[in-house]
């Protein structure tokens, strides 16, 4: 989901040959999601997600003061260079994070308590297409409408769409989730936000307009994170990487009160009847997997930018030597640690 505090995305070329993007919106583009996901919301992400976390998650948050975080990195890149380059790591996060959870993702299509094959999907807060393309493997006969706020996302969505044939089965809708009256989505089947309902300004809101677009039968599935992954074994690059994460869950308290929030009583609340949840434990280790070390550069340059101000000078100094590509590249060492909760509610 797009927030004030969030970097603009930058313009992706137009595949050819995708599907248009629809143009039914409540609002213009807004900028990118926070470091989760997939993440989007409302013209959204979503993980928002994976992430931002399999959607997403997801997007990244901006530094409070850009100018002297490229001081600190001691280059002369402009902001604006910046901020397309920061969207570029986030959208690589997003695409890995699909990609190294992939299996974990589908275990969690596979568990979702639904009274039969879904036909119609919408993923609130698609992101890159994470939840998008696991949704359409596991249901083969079912359409996905993607909403999110990126249009620089919801591009790189229907290329990816496109580059798997898979653009016929997709619609992308960038809207504003925060808006009172959301764009027509139909009447879905089920309706998957992955990392994207913390990013909402009033969730209760979002919840009800849920409710009210899904079939009688339908099935809404909400997917959280606590944040980014871990990756550093223990030591002293653990103890910073946890230090990063302490500074960066100060500011989402502020910024993304919702995030990490437990969806069980929220969706009662807004009349829905809780089908089952689950949590989700991740714990990866290859060493012999490259995305992985790729995986980490991206989430952590992601990370660093939402606590540039925050940390010490020494902190993030060694932040910088070591999300340095030539450091981290060669790694064999880092494993994907992370936790996740899945609710499922009924109408």
């Amino acid at each position: 989901m797009s927030h004030p505090h969030h970097t603009p995305e930058p313009h992706a070329p137009r595949a050819p040959h995708a599907p248009a993007e629809d143009h039914d919106r409540t609002s213009s583009p807004g900028p990118a999601h926070d470091e989760d996901h997939k993440h989007n919301h409302g013209p959204t992400h979503g993980h928002g997600s994976a992430a931002h976390d399999g959607n997403a998650a997801p997007h990244a948050a901006q530094p409070a003061n850009p100018g002297n975080e490229n001081a600190a990195a001691g280059n002369s890149v402009t902001a604006h260079d910046h901020h397309h380059e920061l969207s570029a790591d986030l959208a690589e996060m997003l695409d890995l994070d699909a990609e190294i959870l992939a299996s974990h993702i589908a275990s969690l299509t596979d568990w979702l308590p639904l009274s039969a094959a879904p036909r119609h999907i919408v993923d609130l807060g698609s992101g890159t297409g994470a939840g998008t393309f696991a949704l359409l493997d596991r249901f083969p006969e079912a359409h996905v409408t993607a909403v999110d706020s990126s249009a620089p996302h919801l591009q790189r969505l229907r290329e990816k769409a496109c580059a798997a044939g898979l653009d016929g089965r997709v619609r992308t809708v960038q809207a504003d989730l925060d808006a009172a009256t959301w764009p027509d989505l139909g009447t879905p089947d089920l309706v998957w936000a992955s990392a994207s309902m913390h990013h909402m300004a009033d969730p209760d809101q979002a919840l009800r307009h849920v409710r009210e677009l899904l079939a009688p039968e339908g099935l809404f599935a909400v997917l959280e994170l606590a944040g980014i992954p871990r990756f550093l074994p223990p030591g002293d690059e653990a103890a910073l990487e946890e230090r990063a994460h302490t500074a960066s869950d100060r500011f989402h308290a502020e910024h993304v009160p919702h995030r990490g929030a437990d969806w069980g009583p929220k969706l009662t609340a807004a009349g829905f009847t809780l089908a089952g949840e689950r949590p989700l434990d991740v714990r990866i280790e290859a060493p012999d997997n490259p995305a992985i070390a790729r995986y980490a550069l991206a989430a952590l340059t992601v990370l660093r930018a939402t606590v540039a101000d925050a940390l010490s000078a020494e902190d993030l100094k060694a932040l910088d030597t070591l999300i340095a590509p030539e450091s981290l590249a060669s790694r064999r060492d880092l494993t994907v640690r992370t936790t996740r909760q899945i609710w499922a509610a009924r109408p």
